[in-house]
């Protein structure tokens, strides 16, 4: 497909203009966490997003690709803001966040942090965007922030179901927001006709599955898929995101 002379493509490494404000979260347990909150540049949010990243003991931070690409993209395109920061433990350029890797267990205590951050701020109720480890935060831990209204919705990446329990999948059968998991065809861990054997227990999950996409969503072909998603989920309408800009 050609393009006007006039546009020029957002790539792997466009970071679009946006409100970049470097954030500090405190957690129940008293550990600083450290993070980046993303809004659009001249107008108010209208929707936001929590990230939960990959293991942190498989080097997943508050930067892996997705989710840096979300931030750099989202508030932009969608007039998304978007909140990532490292668990404990975690170090990206940022800087570290205090503690020790949890597990997935004292991490819904960062989960906690970082959603109190957005609902002070003001700023629209949070979707939940997890990707692999993250999903299991989510799905361990963020149904006390749905039942309360502080969570608009869930989007779950590559959810591999390795740390979370049938009985704490079962917590998500009357849950009365969306909860849409992304699950590539070609994952490392968990696909997608496995997924929903698994998310059987909890039918109002959605399982999408991606064709060609493997657990790390690499590639820009991937990486539009979903953002697209995400994009359409927290602010209706907005997807298909633009690929190009005016020069």
């Amino acid at each position: 497909m050609t393009h006007d002379t006039g546009t020029t493509e957002i790539r792997s490494n466009t970071e679009l203009p946006a409100r970049r404000s470097d954030i500090e979260l405190v957690t129940d347990d008293h550990l600083t966490l450290v993070g980046e909150l993303a809004e659009p540049l001249d107008r108010p949010a209208r929707g936001t997003i929590v990230t939960l990243h990959p293991l942190p003991t498989a080097h997943g931070f508050m930067d892996s690709h997705v989710l840096k690409k979300a931030a750099a993209r989202l508030p932009a395109l969608a007039d998304i803001a978007v909140l990532r920061f490292n668990f404990r433990s975690v170090s990206s350029p940022r800087g570290t966040s205090e503690g020790t890797f949890g597990d997935g267990e004292s991490e819904g205590f960062d989960l906690r942090a970082a959603v109190t951050d957005v609902v002070d701020r003001g700023l629209p109720t949070p979707w939940l965007v997890g990707w692999s480890f993250g999903t299991e935060v989510i799905l361990k831990h963020a149904l006390e922030h749905v039942e309360s209204g502080r969570g608009a919705g869930v989007v779950l990446l590559s959810p591999p179901l390795h740390r979370t329990s049938d009985d704490e999948l079962a917590r998500w059968a009357d849950v009365d927001v969306p909860v849409v998991a992304l699950v590539p065809e070609q994952d490392d861990f968990l696909q997608p006709d496995e997924a929903a054997r698994r998310f059987a227990i909890a039918p109002n999950v959605r399982v999408v599955p991606v064709e060609g996409a493997k657990h790390l969503w690499v590639g820009e072909r991937y990486v539009r898929i979903v953002l697209d998603a995400i994009a359409d989920l927290v602010v209706p309408g907005s997807a298909p995101l633009p690929t190009h800009l005016p020069a």
